[in-house]
């Protein structure tokens, strides 16, 4: 027998329902379809059927045979583990054809994926699944160093999880083989699977809000909201049949997912999923299946491709749409692009919680080199207000970015408190990022200026400097510290720690600072690249540490480090 799903009405969540007349006017608009996200992925794959739907390293596969393979899965899962419709399932998979499988497959089981990255360690993974109430774990052996099948066995140990399911490598003690899985599904009828009794306004996927803290923020992403998100992201990029997309960030972060996994599907395209972002396997992947669009490149990404050589005799001309997110570009980035390489870049923002926005093909390079364009659904809604009030500042200003629309979420997950300061009165969602409006031949869009939050924003990843600074006041000789963004002309923020050493205590360093946090469980991208000993802390009027000061003191540092130009 079925349990009772996870938390099916969103109340019972702590989240705000969206309100009847939202949702009717969503509906009206036709932006909501009232079928689940599983039925219309399951609707577009037999539609497209003999299209080629996913190409990695190892092959290609058409729309039947990967619905084929996620039927299979899905019908496998509940007969090799304990997990049933409802539950929630944490990934940690790389950008190979098994996790897209084992995505659909547990949207298709009825199942919530939790996408969760394969760097977060135990502690963050242990911390998550209690929260979401996550009983199954479906990793990938062989990413990266290997560690994954390690960590699962200390979470099973732990009792934080019941259920493993091991892809791409052999299954251990008390885990299970994708393949078990795989072939107990064999002959399954379609029709019963559990997706049928899915509500279009329950939850189908945990997306994380720029990584785990003490408390995670989760973001509950409902089939029919999640679903027109992907359809907006590709109705906006005129995706179809034809077109092929190449994605080189890590497919299970919320934008791999909406604009990129479920985008490509619903429209029919082909999505080429490449192992890394690595500049030669980019161009290679670019050579062999020239796709048009490739979307979301960090500046580093960019800026790889500028530096490395073999770019200048690479025939880019395929790429209509490179569209750069995850942090500020710099102007003359986007210029060198243009000048060095041919591409023409249009520039996106976005983030777990929902609202996307995008500069439009045909815009002016102002408004594609200078801000992040206009937002993808015509039922969003933007409000810049003063930060902690709900006043807007006028045209111009800068203030908080609020937003509220038919994809954006009503509240985190299980976080009542956080909730009532998280939203306004009226239902806006409080980004903390800071923007301002500008009207650019007569179009509307926004430029991102900022973030109140303290988040360091390293690459496409997002460190919760609370969380590291948590860690680090665990070292015996830390008697207090902090996180602050040094800028970074790669990834455009690094972790710089500032630390005040017990009396007597031995000098910290990058080196043995990172081996005590990796020893605590932080993932290693948090961990911090510069480490600044200091007698004491600034304070603000307030009495709580000035991270303005410490900002403007590394960058003030970083200036004198830079050698002068030779005569």
């Amino acid at each position: 027998m079925d349990r009772t799903p996870l938390d099916d009405d969103v109340a019972a969540a702590g989240l705000v329902p969206y309100p009847a007349a939202f949702a009717a006017r969503y509906r009206a608009a036709g932006l909501w379809s009232g079928q689940t996200l599983p039925a219309e992925l399951v609707a577009a794959a037999e539609t497209h059927a003999e299209q080629t739907a996913l190409i990695t390293p190892e092959g290609s596969w058409t729309y039947r045979r990967l619905l084929d393979a996620a039927r299979q899965f899905a019908a496998g899962l509940p007969e090799k583990t304990s997990l049933r419709p409802g539950d929630a399932v944490m990934f940690q998979m790389g950008n190979v054809a098994e996790t897209v499988v084992a995505y659909l497959g547990c949207l298709l089981a009825g199942m919530r994926p939790v996408c969760t990255l394969p760097q977060h360690g135990v502690r963050e993974i242990s911390v998550l699944a209690r929260h979401v109430g996550a009983r199954g774990l479906i990793l990938q052996a062989d990413f990266g160093r290997g560690h994954l099948p390690d960590n699962a066995r200390s979470l099973l140990a732990d009792g934080i999880v019941e259920d493993v399911v091991v892809a791409r490598g052999a299954a251990f003690a008390s885990a299970v083989g994708y393949d078990e899985v795989f072939a107990r599904g064999a002959g399954a009828a379609p029709q019963a699977l559990p997706y049928h009794r899915c509500g279009p306004q329950q939850v189908a996927v945990f997306q994380l809000s720029g990584g785990t803290t003490g408390l995670p923020k989760v973001a509950p992403r409902l089939h029919v909201e999640y679903a027109y998100n992907s359809r907006a992201w590709a109705g906006k990029l005129d995706w179809n049949p034809g077109t092929v997309v190449l994605y080189p960030l890590p497919i299970m972060h919320n934008a791999g997912v909406s604009l990129a996994l479920q985008p490509a599907l619903l429209s029919g395209a082909t999505l080429v999923l490449a192992p890394s972002a690595d500049s030669g396997t980019l161009l290679e992947l670019i050579e062999a299946t020239r796709p048009q669009v490739m979307p979301l490149v960090p500046p580093a990404v960019a800026i790889r491709l500028l530096e490395d050589p073999r770019s200048k005799d690479a025939d880019l001309s395929c790429l209509k749409d490179f569209i750069i997110g995850g942090q500020k570009l710099a102007p003359e980035i986007a210029e060198r692009l243009r000048d060095e390489l041919g591409i023409s870049v249009r520039q996106k923002f976005g983030m777990a919680e929902g609202m996307f926005l995008l500069t439009p093909a045909e815009a002016s390079e102002q408004v594609r080199h200078h801000t992040v364009g206009e937002p993808l659904s015509p039922a969003d809604e933007i409000r810049i207000l003063i930060p902690g009030a709900e006043d807007e500042v006028p045209d111009g200003d800068v203030g908080e970015l609020c937003v509220r629309g038919p994809y954006t979420i009503r509240g985190y997950y299980r976080a009542p408190q956080h909730n009532l300061h998280a939203f306004t009165a009226d239902g806006f969602y409080r980004t903390g990022d800071l923007a301002r409006r500008h009207v650019i031949d007569g179009l509307t869009c926004y430029s991102i200026e900022g973030r109140i939050k303290d988040v360091i924003n390293r690459g496409v990843e997002k460190i919760h400097a609370d969380e590291v600074e948590d860690l680090m006041m665990r070292h015996p000789a830390v008697s207090n510290a902090a996180l602050v963004a040094m800028p970074d002309p790669v990834l455009g923020e690094r972790g710089c720690a500032y630390v005040v050493l017990e009396p007597g205590s031995q000098p910290l360093t990058v080196r043995t600072l990172g081996a005590f946090l990796l020893d605590q469980g932080l993932a290693k991208y948090k961990l911090p690249e510069r480490v600044e000993l200091t007698a004491d802390l600034p304070l603000t009027n307030v009495g709580k540490v000035s991270k303005k000061a410490l900002r403007e003191d590394i960058e003030s540092k970083l200036l004198r480090d830079v050698p002068p130009p030779r005569s």
